[in-house]
This record gives C-alpha cells, structure tokens and sequence, in this order.
C-alpha cells in the first residue's frame, strides 16, 4: 500500500470564508500515483473545517446566515470561552457543527463524487495562516 501526505495552507483576508478545495486535492491525489483507495482531507485547527456539499453561491450564503444564527459572534461575552482573552467562541461551534474532515474514495484515479459534490474548506476565525492535511492511502 502507498500513503501520500500534503498539506494546503490557507490565509484568509476575513474572519468567515468558504473555499472550494477540490482542484487542489485532485492535484495531491494526481501526485500521489494512487489509483484505489482513499483520501482524508482534514481541517488542522479547532475553528475551522472541511465538509462536501454543492458549490452553489446561494447556499454559501445560506451557511453563513444559518451558522450565524446558530453560534452569533457576537456579543462575545456570550461565550465562556472567551474569558480566556480570545474572541472566537462562536468559531468553535461553528467547526462542532460543520465537521473536522471528510473521508473520499479513490476510484479509477479520480476524487469517487456523487452528483455535484465538491470540498470545502471553511474558515471560522481567518486572518492568520492555517493548514489542511490531505492523507491519501491505496493502491
């Protein structure tokens, strides 16, 4: 069995972001040879993640207004967490929610999609640099 590992750095210019990682990730599944397997794309910090669902803009603003409504950023002092001197107690949450990693197969060479999916990585407290780890494993 082969293994290839790769990490994507990410510097968002705002707090919130969604980006569509799927090209770069198909680019590391392309440079690891791996034909069958499987491929783990990971969010490598607490307040952001990586999920799979449409790209369509619409619902990028849908989750930005829903997750909002769900963990607001504001006031802070709504969150415990942040009488540790840090702002970002809704970020946490937000991650809780959308999910730390996602898990595609490998077929044939190619990122194995349903019917318009694609990855994403989602930035809940940007404005510094952050990584995503791709852990590709197969044949």
């Amino acid at each position: 069995m082969k293994s290839y590992r790769k990490e994507l750095w990410f510097r968002t210019e705002t707090r919130r972001e969604f980006i569509n990682i799927t090209a770069q990730v198909a680019e590391c599944l392309r440079a690891s040879g791996i034909r069958e397997g499987l491929c783990l794309v990971n969010a490598m910090h607490i307040t952001a993640s990586v999920y799979i669902n449409d790209a369509e803009r619409g619902l990028l603003q849908d989750y930005e207004e829903w997750l909002e409504g769900l963990a607001p950023h504001a006031p802070i002092s709504r969150y415990r967490h942040n009488r540790t001197g840090e702002d970002n107690g809704d970020a946490h949450l937000k991650r809780q929610v959308m999910g730390r990693e996602v898990m595609v197969a490998v077929t044939n060479g190619r990122l194995d999609f349903g019917p318009w999916e694609q990855i994403y990585y989602a930035e809940f407290d940007g404005r510094r640099r952050k990584r995503v780890l791709v852990k590709i494993i197969g044949e």
